[in-house]
C-alpha cells in the first residue's frame, strides 16, 4: 500500500506581506511529528508565523530550507501518515561514548600542537584533525578556538538590548592573536526596522522637546495601593498605566499630536490607540493598546504584560501591531537617562520615558530629594507646532505629578 502523504504548505500571509523567510525548522526529515506540533517558523518583516503539522506522522524531506524566501501556498515539506511510515521514524539518538585518552590524536601531534592544547586546556579528541592520518595540526586547534570563542556559553545571560532592539553583544577576545569576523544575514524584522527608521528621518521634520517629572506621588500611590490592586486585579500596579492615561488626556487637549498627514490632508483621529514599544531579541516591535481611553488601569497593565510575554515568545499577530496613533517608548528599563526617540510613521508624536533617578530639586525654597524622570517628546514639526509640543509635554508632566487630575479631568 503506498504511503499516504499530506502536504505542508505556506499558510496565507497577513495583509501587506508578500512573502516570508524560512527562519528555523524545529523538526528534521525522519522525525515523528504529532498533529498541531510546530514544524517550523516563518519570519516576515512584521511577525513570526508558526506552521503546525496537519496530522500525526513522519516528516519527509524539506522542500524549503532555512533562509529561503517563500510565498503563500509554496510547498514546505511532506508528512507520511500511514502506519508503515511510523516504523521508519528516526529513533532518539544516543550521545556518542567519550573517547579514551589513548584514542586521542594528541599523542602523535607535534610538540607545538601539544603545547597549544595544554595552554588552552583542550581535549584533542574533541577536535577533528585534517593532517595526514587524521593528525591534528596547529591550524585545526586555532580554528577550533576561534569557533568556540564566537559562540556564547549556554549559561550566559541573553544580552541586554537598547531601545531600538539592538543586542549589546560584547566582542569576544581574539584567540591567540587571530581576529575573527562573523557575517550573518539581516533578519526580515531588522531590515524592516532599518527601512522605517530611514523613512522617519527622511520624510518627517522631527524635533524633540524635553522636560522632567517628579514621580513622588505616583510612587506613593503605588506603595499605598499596590498590594490591594494586585489582590483585586491579579496584576501589579506599574507606572506605564499612569503614562498611558496621562498621554490620552493630553492627546484629547492637543488633537494635532494624535493626527497624521496623508498627502496634502491632515487626518485627526477621534480614538486613542497607544503603541507600547517592546524590545525583543529580534528587534523592536510596537503592539497597540486600542481604545486606551476606555481602559481602566488594570486592563492597561494586563494588556502590556500580555504583549511583553507574546513578544518574547514570538506570538504577536498582525492585529496586535496594526495602526496606532501615538507611541510610548521606555528606554529607562535599560538604564537610559536621556534620549531622542524616533517617530513611528505615520504618527506625528512619540513619548520617550527614561530611568527614574533620585535627584535634589528645589521645592518651596527647600532642596529635597525626589524620584525624577526626564521626558522626551519627538514630534513632526510639519503638523505639530513647537508651542503645542511644549504644552503637550507639560500637560503630561502636570498630570503625572498630580495623578488626581487624571480622575477629575483637570
Amino acid at each position: 500500500m503506498p504511503n499516504q502523504t499530506l502536504e505542508v504548505r505556506v499558510p496565507n500571509l497577513p495583509e501587506s506581506v508578500s512573502d516570508a523567510t524560512v527562519a528555523l525548522w524545529h523538526k528534521q526529515p525522519g522525525d515523528a511529528v504529532t498533529k498541531n506540533e510546530n514544524l517550523l517558523d516563518l519570519e516576515t518583516d512584521k511577525v513570526v508565523l508558526e506552521v503546525p503539522a496537519p496530522a500525526d506522522g513522519v516528516l519527509g524531506e524539506h522542500s524549503s530550507h532555512a533562509g529561503q524566501r517563500v510565498k503563500a501556498g509554496d510547498l514546505l515539506a511532506l508528512i507520511l501518515t500511514d502506519a508503515a511510515a511510523a516504523k521508519t521514524a528516526r529513533p532518539p539518538t544516543e550521545p556518542p561514548a567519550p573517547k579514551s585518552e589513548s584514542s586521542a590524536p594528541a599523542a602523535v601531534a607535534s610538540p607545538s600542537v601539544r603545547r597549544l592544547l595544554a595552554e588552552n586546556n583542550l581535549d584533542a579528541a574533541q577536535i577533528a584533525g585534517t593532517g595526514k592520518d587524521g593528525r591534528l595540526t596547529k591550524e585545526d586547534v586555532t580554528s577550533y578556538l576561534a569557533e568556540k570563542s564566537a559562540k556564547p556559553a549556554p549559561s550566559e545571560r541573553r544580552p541586554l538590548e537598547d531601545d531600538a532592539g539592538f543586542a549589546a553583544v560584547a566582542a569576544a577576545p581574539p584567540a591567540n592573536g587571530h581576529r575573527t569576523e562573523q557575517r550573518v544575514p539581516m533578519t526580515r524584522l531588522r531590515a524592516r526596522i532599518a527601512e522605517r527608521l530611514l523613512e522617519a528621518q527622511h520624510s518627517t521634520a522631527t524635533l524633540t522637546t524635553f522636560n522632567e517629572v517628579d514621580l513622588r506621588r505616583i510612587m506613593d500611590l503605588r506603595a499605598q495601593y499596590n498590594a490591594r490592586f494586585e489582590k483585586e486585579h491579579g496584576i501589579k500596579l506599574g507606572i506605564m498605566s499612569f503614562f498611558v492615561k496621562a498621554a490620552v488626556e493630553a492627546l484629547k487637549r492637543f488633537p494635532a499630536a494624535n493626527a497624521t498627514i496623508d498627502g496634502e490632508d491632515i487626518i485627526y483621529h477621534n480614538y486613542y490607540d497607544i503603541g507600547i514599544a517592546v524590545s525583543t531579541n529580534r528587534g523592536l516591535v510596537v503592539p497597540i493598546l486600542r481604545d486606551a481611553d476606555r481602559m481602566i488601569f488594570a486592563n492597561i497593565e494586563k494588556n502590556i504584560a500580555e504583549f511583553a510575554q507574546k513578544s518574547r515568545e514570538g506570538r504577536l499577530s498582525m492585529d496586535d501591531l496594526k495602526g496606532g496613533t501615538f507611541t510610548i517608548t521606555n528606554g529607562g528599563i535599560f538604564g537610559s537617562l536621556l534620549s531622542t526617540p524616533i517617530l513611528n510613521p505615520p504618527q506625528s508624536t512619540i513619548l520617550g520615558m527614561h530611568a527614574i533617578k533620585e535627584r535634589p530639586i528645589a521645592e518651596d525654597g527647600q532642596v529635597v530629594i525626589r524620584p525624577m524622570m526626564y521626558l522626551a517628546l519627538s514630534y513632526d514639526h510639519r503638523l505639530v507646532d513647537g508651542r503645542e509640543a511644549v504644552q503637550f509635554l507639560f500637560t503630561i508632566k502636570e498630570l503625572l505629578e498630580d495623578p488626581a487630575r487624571l480622575l477629575l479631568h483637570l
